[in-house]
């Protein structure tokens, strides 16, 4: 396929060169200008769609994404696919759909889970909203990209489930970390917490595969000093997507509230930015319950 690939950035950039290793033609855009291997670059976003049979964007939030796709949807060809993977409000997904959709494109918004370490080893899950036929024309592509697929629904459910999975996370990471902190407190040994949580019915992605403590459990960015795999600015935006999704569909989420108001707290206002999100751990180490 002809692939233009906008946004090459920690994730772009892997999932782009991927698909060109694969054997697909990949013309990229970035407003940084980078290089990515086997990617041609073009010099407008627009210059990028001209012809492509999937346009992919991989961008920061709604408002760049309603930007762009003011800018390439008039040039992209009818009967292209118009595949989102950024992680962006259900609302600006849905609105970029349907005007792909009166274009005559096939819009899919696909947010993905797994990281920059899954973008380059082809590993992500993509979650994805749209309609029948758009996903069966993306579907080679998320078998190069990722290694699951999961259609959810009409346009805009990919960022449905990706924001109700990380609230989830975020809520849970919180969790494992106080459990540490306080077993740590009560004289519990981390390796025995480790043990038993991760058999019993507090086992959870957090303790089982992400473990927040150094030297516990399979390793993770905690072993790293928690280097991102995932940073805690991105859980904050994600969590504060998930709330802005829970006021406009009048749903109840006081943890997930609780949790974006923490994560907002240490990544603006303590030392958490930058850093994984599991370094919640050491900062529930060194505080009282005051």
């Amino acid at each position: 396929m002809n692939i233009a690939f906008i946004g090459l950035g920690n994730m772009g950039g892997p999932m782009a060169s991927n698909l060109s290793r694969a054997g697909h033609n990949v013309t990229g855009f970035d407003t940084a200008m980078v290089t990515v291997e086997g990617v041609s670059n073009a010099a407008s976003a627009t210059d990028a769609a001209q012809g492509a049979d999937v346009v992919i964007t991989m961008l920061p939030n709604g408002t760049i994404l309603r930007a762009v796709a003011n800018e390439i949807i008039a040039s992209m060809s009818p009967g292209a696919v118009f595949l989102d993977c950024s992680t962006v409000d259900v609302d600006s997904a849905r609105a970029v759909a349907t005007q792909a959709e009166a274009a005559g494109l096939l819009p899919l918004d696909a947010p993905v889970s797994g990281g920059i370490g899954g973008a380059t080893a082809g590993t992500l899950t993509f979650m994805v909203g749209g309609s029948d036929a758009a996903m069966a024309k993306a579907a080679p592509l998320f078998d190069i990209m990722g290694q699951k697929a999961v259609h959810c629904g009409p346009s805009g459910n990919g960022q449905a489930a990706k924001i109700c999975n990380n609230m989830i996370l975020g809520v849970t990471m919180i969790a494992t970390c106080e459990a540490f902190a306080l077993a740590d407190k009560l004289g519990l040994d981390r390796q025995a917490m480790f043990d038993v949580v991760s058999t019993s019915s507090g086992y959870s992605w957090s303790m089982n595969a992400y473990c927040p403590a150094p030297g516990i459990g399979p390793k993770s960015p905690a072993d790293n000093g928690y280097t991102p795999g995932f940073a805690a600015d991105l859980m904050l935006k994600d969590l504060r997507l998930s709330q802005q999704a829970a006021e406009a569909a009048d749903a109840d989420t006081p943890l997930g509230q609780a949790a974006t108001d923490l994560y907002r707290r240490f990544v603006e206002e303590e030392d958490g930015k930058g850093r994984d999100f599991s370094a919640m751990l050491p900062r529930f180490e060194g505080r009282g319950r005051g």
